[in-house]
C-alpha cells in the first residue's frame, strides 16, 4: 500500500485504531457518571492491583510520558483518590498510593469487562490468538524502529 493511500482504505492499521477509539469511547461514556476518565481509570486499576508504585515506574508500565503522568497524578491527588509521598531514599521519587477514598471508588465502578466481550465476544479463539499475536509483533518492530532514530 502506497504511503499516500486514502487513510478511509480498510487496513489491519484503519481497523485497529477505530476499534480503539470505539472502546476507548464507551470507557469514557461509562465513567463519566464517576468523574473519571480513562487514563485515570488505568492508574486506578494499576495501583488496586499491583499496589503502591513509585511514579516514574507507573509511567514506564502504562507507556505514558512524564508530563501527560504528572497531570493526571496531579489530578487525582485533587480529587483525593491517590497520594503521592516521597519514596524511601531518594526524596526526588514519588510514591503514589491508594487513598481510602480511591479504594472506596474503586470498589464501586463497573466492570468493564463488558468492553472486551462486547468487541470480542463470539470471535473463534484462535482468530483471536492470531490477532494479538499480529499486533504484538507489529507493536514491537515499530517500537524497535522508533528506537533507532
Amino acid at each position: 500500500m502506497s504511503s499516500r493511500a486514502d487513510p478511509d482504505l480498510v487496513s489491519a492499521a484503519t481497523w485497529t485504531k477505530r476499534c480503539y477509539f470505539a472502546g476507548r469511547a464507551l470507557m469514557d461514556a461509562t465513567l463519566r457518571p464517576y468523574d473519571l476518565g480513562s487514563t485515570q481509570w488505568f492508574i486506578l486499576c494499576h495501583l488496586a492491583n499491583n499496589g503502591p508504585s513509585v511514579q516514574r515506574d507507573l509511567g514506564r508500565a502504562l507507556e505514558l510520558e512524564r508530563a501527560t503522568l504528572s497531570g493526571i497524578i496531579s489530578t487525582l491527588v485533587r480529587k483525593d483518590l491517590v497520594e503521592q509521598t516521597s519514596s524511601g531514599e531518594d526524596q526526588r521519587q514519588r510514591l503514589l498510593t491508594l487513598t481510602t477514598a480511591g479504594e472506596v471508588l474503586w470498589r464501586e465502578l463497573p466492570d468493564l469487562s463488558f468492553i472486551h466481550e462486547t468487541a470480542f465476544g463470539g470471535t473463534d479463539a484462535a482468530d483471536l490468538a492470531t490477532t494479538i499475536r499480529v499486533l504484538q509483533s507489529a507493536t514491537e518492530r515499530l517500537q524497535t524502529l522508533l528506537r533507532k532514530d
